[in-house]
């Protein structure tokens, strides 16, 4: 969950770096396309980071199904997220560029982790069947003062 948490912290810094360069006047991107592209890079940001550090462990031997995969849980993920943008946006009336930020960069961001993180590690990042965790040595902690057995000196 850590390294998870470090790979989306930088590609929510691309999000919405990105996406508040695009959405300013001498860009002037409206707020749909500039959060698309936005998702897109950081999405790319991401794939690399999951692969290589992330779930290294449950990487694929074929990057570009992986990648497939990837960037597929990931347009679900941009869907969350520019629907909140969208409803905040175009139904509810908040047009500031903080209300974008809000809807699209916290709400939408927020619950769009929780379905990648879900599809992440139980879908494209899951170590083969059978695999099971790397067995780890068992403590076990001996009395040497307890009877032993039936005998007794």
């Amino acid at each position: 969950m850590g390294k998870f948490s470090v790979i989306g912290g930088i590609a929510f810094i691309v999000d919405i770096g990105l996406f508040n360069l695009l959405r300013l006047e001498t860009v002037g991107m409206g707020p749909m396309w500039a959060k698309v592209l936005s998702v897109t890079a950081a999405t790319t940001v991401s794939w690399i980071g999951s692969r290589y550090w992330t779930f290294r462990d449950g990487k694929s031997n074929t990057p570009v199904k992986e990648a497939v995969g990837f960037f597929a849980v990931n347009a679900v993920g941009l869907l969350i997220a520019v629907g909140c943008l969208w409803f905040s946006h175009y139904v509810l009336g908040f047009t500031t560029t903080f209300a974008d930020n809000i809807s699209g960069n916290v709400v939408g961001v927020l619950l769009g982790n929780v379905f990648r993180y879900l599809m992440y590690r139980h879908v494209i990042y899951r170590p083969e069947r059978g695999a099971g965790p790397t067995p780890r040595r068992a403590i076990v902690d001996v009395d040497d003062t307890a009877p032993r057995g039936g005998h007794r000196s």
